[in-house]
Formats: C-alpha cells, sequence, structure tokens
C-alpha cells in the first residue's frame, strides 16, 4: 500500500529495502509528495518509510483530514487483451473505496484512467512492475 499523495516517477535501486520485491508497487520509486496540494521532492527516508509504504501517519507532511491513508493494487485477470486491476483505498487499515481498472494490452493504453492523478500512476508503476515480471 502506497502512500495516496504518492507521485512515483521512476524504479531505483538506490533505496535500502530488504526485499523490494515485496514493496506494494511491486519495486521502489522516487518520485514526488502532492500532499496538502503542493509538490516536494522527498529525501530517501521518506521514499523509504513512508511514500513506497502509505499508512504514513508518522509523516509530517500527511495532511490530518484526509480521505484514506494508503491505496493497494491486485492483478484481478490477466489474459492476452487485457489485465484487469482491483484497487483499493484505505483509512486506519479498513476499506474506504475500491473499484477495478482495465488496461488494453493491444493498443497499450487505460481505457478508463482514474480521476486521482497519484492513484493513476501508482496504478502504472504496479503494471509496469508485474508486466516485467511476467515477461520473465
Amino acid at each position: 500500500m502506497a502512500c495516496p499523495y504518492f507521485f512515483p516517477t521512476e524504479r531505483t535501486f538506490a533505496i535500502g529495502w530488504p526485499f523490494p520485491h515485496r514493496l506494494p508497487l511491486g519495486g521502489g520509486f522516487c518520485g514526488t509528495c502532492r500532499a496538502n496540494g503542493q509538490e516536494f521532492v522527498p529525501d530517501d527516508e521518506l521514499l523509504r518509510d513512508f511514500c513506497n509504504l502509505g499508512h504514513a501517519r508518522g509523516c509530517a507532511r500527511m495532511p490530518p483530514t484526509r480521505p484514506s491513508d494508503s491505496v493497494r493494487f491486485a492483478v484481478a485477470k490477466d489474459s492476452a487483451d487485457r489485465i484487469l486491476l482491483h484497487y483499493v483505498f484505505e483509512r486506519e487499515h479498513a476499506p474506504v473505496a475500491h473499484g477495478q481498472l482495465e488496461y488494453d494490452c493491444a493498443a497499450q493504453r487505460w481505457p478508463s484512467p482514474l480521476a486521482d492523478a497519484c492513484a493513476q500512476r501508482q496504478a502504472e508503476c504496479y503494471l509496469a512492475v508485474y508486466l516485467e515480471r511476467r515477461r520473465k
């Protein structure tokens, strides 16, 4: 479960996670924090301890009033022509919103992307890591 305010930009192998393949997005990512309506570049410690892991109540940038603490993704269906992801937004370890997100493999696009830019970008990163592993 990544922080709902985390906008991942690129995969990183420089931060010392013991098991990076077990991270919520399938790997570690650098990116920006978009909490409080501002874009902020977190340092490696924040990326390691909060941004990539969600449930970041200890993060000073997390707004006290927020719709969710984290977002998680899971592959629900993988076929030759499309991949269906389930997503769940959580607050205090309980689901508060959920849905499905479809990726069209042939067109290489999301027919109906999420309105939340951070969650959509996280879905893209999650799918990219998933596809990389699927090819192996």
